[in-house]
């Protein structure tokens, strides 16, 4: 498995060379930005010249489609996406990612309809780029309640949506924070194929009640109470090799240094890997 990093729980770092040069000198294999964006600040040549210099790859790219909302704004996120997934390809990115939130102030059935729609079509044009189209479920219990009407937060339930978009390039974005919060254990990651899982996001947990655990309030990996050993082992168990990248949503941006931060994170790396007996 690669080891990544997201920019989210680094602090304030000015541009995507400074991320790119961070993740390279603290070992890291791979990492989650906007490929347009990285292509805009360094020009295309010197974009693919830079991750190879580094040795890194492009983990994904989020979904510039707003899909949630009206038909107005997803019909403009549409329209964008095609360069959006040119520039990732042009980088060898192959993932571009989404996430579920569980509940909505929409009818659920409404919704369900033409969010399975809109996704379908995402897919489509991803897939012509070869490019798959990750769905991440979102567990934590404040975020079911938090909009007038519950949708989709289990795994079981992400995986029947996938199967009813059904388009071939579309599956998992699968986070350990998700998994814990849905109560999940390794015997579910165990049934899982690694052809479902297009990225993983790692994080870790406070020690409290899972009920009350929030979304963006997560800590460092290894410096929590998620199994994280039994979720990478789990991982490489059923043969998945692609992106392993933190995510570390916080309520304020942290005021330590990018720098301290990631060399945070290589620690944190380490341990689980470790424990995992992946190093």
């Amino acid at each position: 498995m690669l080891q990544g990093l997201t920019r989210a729980g680094l602090g304030i770092i000015e541009s995507n060379e400074q991320f790119l040069e961070l993740a390279s000198r603290y070992q890291f294999q791979s990492v989650d930005l906007e490929a347009k964006d990285l292509i805009n600040e360094l020009g295309a040549e010197k974009a693919v010249y830079r991750l190879g210099e580094l040795g890194l790859s492009v983990g994904t790219i989020n979904l510039p489609v707003e899909w949630r909302a009206s038909e107005e704004q997803f019909l403009k996120g549409i329209a964008e996406l095609p360069a959006a997934a040119a520039a990732a390809s042009s980088l060898g990115c192959t993932s571009c990612c989404t996430y579920i939130l569980p509940s909505t102030d929409h009818s659920a059935a409404h919704f369900m309809t033409i969010a399975t729609k809109r996704l379908r079509i995402c897919a489509d044009i991803l897939g012509a780029y070869g490019i798959k189209l990750g769905l991440e479920f979102v567990g934590p219990h404040h975020l079911r309640t938090l909009w007038k009407n519950p949708f989709i937060w289990t795994l079981d339930e992400t995986l029947d949506w996938i199967d009813a978009i059904h388009e071939p390039n579309v599956g998992l974005l699968f986070d350990s924070y998700h998994w814990y919060t849905c109560e999940l254990n390794v015997s579910d990651i165990l049934r899982l194929k690694p052809e479902q899982i297009v990225h993983v996001h790692i994080n870790d947990a406070k020690d409290i009640p899972v009920e009350q655990v929030l979304d963006n309030d997560r800590v460092y990996p290894g410096e929590g109470v998620i199994d994280l050993a039994g979720f990478l082992k789990g991982l490489h168990d059923i043969g998945y090799r692609g992106p392993v990248a933190q995510e570390i949503l916080t309520p304020a941006t942290p005021e330590d240094s990018p720098e301290n931060l990631v060399a945070r994170s290589r620690k944190g790396f380490d341990k689980v890997f470790a424990a995992a007996g992946l190093l």
